[in-house]
């Protein structure tokens, strides 16, 4: 980080945020290394997994921003989660 440069993330007051995000960000990179849309869709429902704790967490503050944004950007991550894998479906039935 070069100097005057604020880190912004996401303070999770249990840790479950940082905790995801490592697997998150591990998951996504898999799905940008796939090369088909078929090759994708695993890598697409194990993300789906792993950002659906983030938006069960028992522990979420309607007040807390942290948390608005922790359920806002696992809404995104889930939905286009769920367009690779449906993109992979349409993708099979095609080469039937």
């Amino acid at each position: 980080m070069s100097p005057g440069e604020e880190r912004v993330g996401v303070h999770c007051p249990i840790g479950l945020f940082s905790e995801r995000e490592a697997e998150i960000l591990r998951l996504t990179g898999k799905i940008n290394q796939a090369r088909t849309a078929a090759d994708k869709g695993p890598w697409a429902r194990a993300l789906m997994e792993s950002v659906q704790v983030l938006l069960t967490c028992e522990h979420y503050d309607e007040k807390s921003t942290d948390c608005s944004l922790c359920r806002g950007f696992s809404e995104l991550r889930y939905k286009t989660a769920e367009l690779v894998v449906k993109a992979g479906h349409l993708h099979s039935r095609r080469a039937l």
